[in-house]
């Protein structure tokens, strides 16, 4: 089972916000999540990024790995990948 670090979207039709979850690798976008992390929403002045440090360091300290983008969000941040 390979586990990520990956976006789901939640929000309205043409109001996107983002969710940073666990979930497996298999599972659909929107589908099935181990743990919620993190939200982002892209369409605020300037972005909002609300990350958990301590979990999401500790997903990757168990080997999850995150998608280019979770990975350019925790850049961000400052939080190493």
């Amino acid at each position: 089972m390979s586990v990520r670090l990956r976006l789901t979207r939640i929000g309205g039709r043409k109001d996107p916000v983002w969710r940073v979850v666990v979930a497996d690798q298999r599972s659909p976008r929107d589908g099935r999540v181990i743990e919620t992390v993190g939200h982002y929403n892209a369409q605020t002045e300037p972005s909002t990024i609300v990350l958990d440090e301590e979990r999401i360091r500790a997903w990757l300290a168990q080997g999850a790995q995150p998608t280019d983008t979770v990975r350019k969000l925790l850049k961000t941040q400052n939080i190493s990948a």
